[in-house]
């Protein structure tokens, strides 16, 4: 399976010098570019962040939207130049640093169309993501991949658990509404919904307040359940985490170490063939490991 960032095969030299300085970090040009790429997007994220306040909008306005104009067209030339220097430009595009790419240019430019949507280039903070490259850090990558396992195995116990949340609170909060009724601002049984999730979440505003003794006492229990069932979603995800472990511990493949290794999409075993389509532990799928 091609890599979707492979080098262009044909075409003039500077196609495989401009690769060599967007995509590599092994070279001394491409780790220069790559650490000029994280001033650059988290100084287009502090100038998107300053132009939402207020007082220094109405002083530096013109300033910062030069300044965010400047580095979106950098990072389109940036784009440009990704495109021109990849064997195949659809893969690259349609890759997840391709798309976030693209996403991080888009709202500057929607914003000519739809004044403020420009906020939303705060977005590209997410190509930071990058650092994993930049400081060899691909390996850990296989942890997160261990952590959304996780929470892919626990997912149908997270939907009863938030099933079960759901009906509690429409049933307490339909309880405050009998008890406290509208004088004390439970005004409709959605209202009182709203008091229980924020009370059975510990958040607790304070917008809307029991005055009754009974409707107190009903706070305190939801108050206490909501300490107790905290802990629930973190006993589902851990329990799945502990067990993923393990089986990486058996297989001995927590990360995948390299491009090219044929790793097995459930129990994460690494040690197949190039041609295999199925894992030979547990029969899960076996997919090609592309490594940005």
């Amino acid at each position: 399976m091609a890599s979707p960032i492979s080098r262009a095969k044909n075409g003039p030299p500077w196609r495989g010098q401009l690769y060599d300085i967007l995509f590599e970090t092994d070279t001394r040009g491409g780790r220069a570019f790559d650490v000029l790429l994280m001033v650059a997007i988290l100084a287009s994220v502090l100038v998107v962040m300053l132009d939402s306040v207020d007082t220094i909008a109405a002083s530096y306005h013109n300033f910062l939207y030069v300044a965010e104009l400047v580095l979106t067209i950098l990072f389109t030339l940036e784009y440009a130049g990704r495109l021109a220097s990849v064997e195949s430009k659809r893969r690259y595009a349609l890759s997840f640093f391709g798309i976030i790419d693209l996403m991080a240019i888009i709202p500057t430019y929607l914003s000519l169309l739809l004044p403020g949507t420009h906020f939303l280039a705060s977005i590209r903070v997410l190509r930071v993501l990058r650092v994993f490259r930049v400081l060899k850090l691909v390996r850990y990558l296989g942890e997160a991949r261990t952590l959304a396992r996780a929470m892919a195995a626990s997912r149908y116990r997270i939907i009863v658990f938030l099933i079960t949340v759901l009906t509690m609170v429409v049933i307490l909060g339909s309880f405050m509404y009998l008890i406290e009724g509208a004088d004390a601002g439970f005004t409709s049984i959605p209202v009182s919904v709203y008091w229980a999730v924020v009370t059975l979440t510990t958040v607790g505003f304070g917008d809307i307040t029991p005055n009754t003794p009974v409707g107190q006492l009903l706070a305190v229990i939801i108050m206490l359940l909501g300490y107790g069932m905290i802990a629930v979603p973190t006993g589902i995800v851990s329990v799945e985490m502990v067990y993923a472990a393990r089986v990486a511990g058996r297989t001995g493949t927590a990360a995948p170490r390299a491009a090219g290794d044929m790793v097995c999409t459930s129990c994460r075993t690494a040690e197949h063939d190039p041609d295999a389509r199925f894992c030979k532990t547990c029969g899960g799928t076996v997919i090609e490991v592309m490594l940005e």
